[in-house]
């Protein structure tokens, strides 16, 4: 129980480090004897605070060029103006970059020059959502950790896009026009150590092939699939939080076993149509299941096995189905509420019908 309650800390810890172990890299300062060495000079359209020396301010000022970056400058904010290119003379001096929001732009994949983002050697954090790429943008530097692109027009992942980004732990595609026909086989190839993965608002009608073995969270909410392949989770074997809301997803779509997936601890199937409660795993933790077309609810059916055998001296209360959440609302289900469900989820917090 005790590497249970672990394993699930752990996986906690690491869904927040996703957003913040490179936020606490990055926004360690540097040493004030070294801004001594550093150029002080502040481009005229921007705001440079000098209590935050690192810091370039450039928002919501009409731009529609990128000026030149200092040398000093880590953190770079761009969003909300009319910038259409990223050439790469204006990061000429700027090689201690980790953080350039872009988001809120006019940048086309013609716009961004072919080394201007390469060549930032220490860039970690790569904001570009709702501007109009229209495919992912390549070559990006080996050191980027985190890549959003959400809110664009991309439909396109030219082949070997993130080979070199071993380093990228999330990538957001949500609400973007990919198509099945975007992803090869090795499309993901090299990135090694992703955790989050979000294509939600897509139209994609099939699950997207081998995804990194890292995965944490997969979001693939509001697309069109229909169906999930046999075995489909073997390649992501670390998967905890599964999002497939509002799709298409039917019984027979399902692979044979259900979700009995041991890592999945959330998983979230609202709005699709099933008629019955597949079979979940003994470690799931939360299942959200309304607006279905669920009629009953077969215990016997979907109780899973006890995952663990049980030491003599230990309660069997603690080593039951780890379900604690349940939501059922939304389906076709008449009463009465089968109680043998108390039973077999005996660890159940709520349950919304």
């Amino acid at each position: 129980m005790a590497t249970k309650i672990c394993f699930i800390i752990w996986v906690l810890f690491i869904t927040d480090t996703v957003w913040t172990r490179s936020v606490r890299q990055v926004y360690e300062a540097n040493d004030p004897e070294d801004w001594m060495v550093h150029d002080f000079h502040c481009p005229r359209e921007c705001f440079c605070p000098p209590s935050f020396p690192t810091a370039l301010y450039c928002e919501n000022r009409g731009l529609k060029k990128i000026p030149a970056i200092p040398s000093r400058i880590w953190y770079l904010y761009l969003e909300n103006n009319l910038i259409e290119t990223i050439p790469e003379k204006p990061f000429e001096n700027a090689t201690q970059l980790r953080w350039i929001n872009l988001n809120k732009n006019k940048i086309t994949n013609y716009g961004i020059e072919k080394g201007a983002l390469s060549q930032l050697k220490k860039l970690l954090f790569l904001f570009l959502e709702d501007n109009e790429l229209e495919e992912v943008p390549s070559p990006l530097p080996r050191s980027l950790e985190q890549l959003q692109l959400a809110r664009n027009k991309v439909s396109r992942i030219p082949q070997g896009t993130f080979s070199n980004l071993e380093n990228l732990t999330l990538l957001d595609l949500q609400h973007n026009k990919l198509l099945d026909n975007a992803f090869q086989r090795d499309t993901f190839k090299g990135l090694k150590n992703l955790m989050q993965l979000n294509m939600a608002k897509n139209s994609l009608r099939n699950m997207p092939p081998r995804l990194p073995a890292n995965t944490m969270q997969l979001f693939l909410d509001n697309n069109s699939i229909e169906g999930i392949p046999e075995n489909y989770f073997n390649v992501i074997p670390k998967v905890a939080f599964l999002r497939l809301n509002h799709n298409k997803l039917s019984d027979a779509g399902l692979p044979s076993s259900g979700f009995n997936v041991s890592s999945i601890l959330d998983l979230q199937l609202s709005h699709n149509q099933l008629t019955k409660v597949p079979k979940i795993s003994a470690h799931l933790q939360h299942l959200h299941l309304d607006h279905n077309k669920i009629k009953n609810v077969n215990v016997s059916v979907i109780c899973p096995t006890t995952p663990i055998t049980l030491p003599a001296e230990q309660d069997s209360f603690s080593y039951g189905p780890h379900l604690r959440y349940l939501r059922l609302d939304g389906n076709e289900i008449k009463p009465p509420f089968p109680m043998d469900l108390m039973i077999c989820f005996r660890l159940l917090q709520s349950v919304i019908i």
